[in-house]
């Protein structure tokens, strides 16, 4: 599974707002600490706010927290904010521009890739941000 950068940052930015608890944190802190861009890192802290996962603070003493408790926040949650969810019946295999091929019902690679796909997410379901960051 390869994730954009975005979905990374935000993973990043979530572990921290769940370490720091009530305390808020600050774009510069998540970004000094794991080497990502400040203004990258801000749109990302700006999609978690406008997908509420977090809360935003303006002024002195301000910075970002969780919206909700962290064991109620499951890493597929936050990717899923980042990376769509393959569209049913789409084929891993298959390009994007790619039209369908004919054989997607009965084929055993797809078979083997949807069930590889599916054990991936209910994975990710299972663990929440409060796992992960103990």
């Amino acid at each position: 599974m390869i994730l954009n950068k975005s979905t990374r940052y935000a993973l990043y930015a979530a572990m921290e707002m769940a370490r720091a608890g009530d305390r808020s944190v600050t774009v510069g802190q998540v970004a000094r600490r794991y080497r990502i861009p400040a203004g990258a890192l801000a749109k990302v802290f700006q999609q978690l706010v406008r997908s509420g996962v977090a809360n935003g603070t303006r002024g002195i003493g301000g910075g970002y927290r969780l919206a909700r408790p962290p064991a109620r926040l499951t890493i597929l949650d936050l990717i899923s904010i980042y990376e769509p969810p393959r569209a049913a019946g789409r084929c891993v295999l298959a390009d994007r521009i790619e039209k369908p091929c004919d054989d997607y019902p009965a084929c055993r690679l797809r078979r083997l890739f949807d069930e590889v796909d599916e054990v991936t997410r209910s994975t990710l379901q299972s663990v929440t941000l409060e796992t992960l960051v103990r």
